[in-house]
């Protein structure tokens, strides 16, 4: 579903920001560290400490309200507009964990280490995944711009 040069650009973006909506129809937008493995995405969630104890991130909330998300990674150059591009994913996304049969979460995990030294530090075992299928993608721009931005 991705062109190579999406899933070039995407492979050189280092952060892309995850739109989810709550039930009520509430936007909530964050930036996401993710990886691209064929036509899904994983979107890692670490072990930095984003919530008060006991409570779920709104992210992964929202996503148990309503699975449609979209996932956008863009560069911007302030002194040449024709090098601006983004690429967005549109898609059906699931929190995968390590209590699920799924196969693919410990593959999203070795990905997501292998791609952030960062999370290659972290013990991340036990800490949810998203995982997003794709369903559509839009880009616009300049997908060659930017280089290793």
């Amino acid at each position: 579903m991705l062109t190579p040069a999406q899933r070039q650009f995407l492979g050189h973006r280092r952060v892309a920001h995850l739109a989810t909506v709550d039930g009520a129809g509430v936007p909530h937008v964050v930036p996401v560290c993710f990886i691209v493995d064929a036509d899904r995405v994983f979107i890692a969630i670490d072990e930095k400490p984003k919530k008060a104890r006991g409570k779920v991130l709104q992210r992964l909330a929202n996503i148990g309200e309503n699975p449609n998300v979209a996932l956008v990674a863009d560069h911007y150059d302030d002194t040449d507009w024709s090098r601006l591009g983004w690429v967005m994913i549109r898609g059906a996304a699931a929190v995968l964990n390590d209590r699920s049969d799924d196969k693919d979460y410990a593959l999203a995990q070795r990905l997501l280490q292998a791609r952030y030294p960062q999370l290659a530090a972290m013990t991340l075992t036990g800490l949810p995944v998203i995982a997003i299928q794709i369903v559509r993608v839009t880009s616009w721009g300049d997908l060659t711009a930017g280089g290793r931005a």
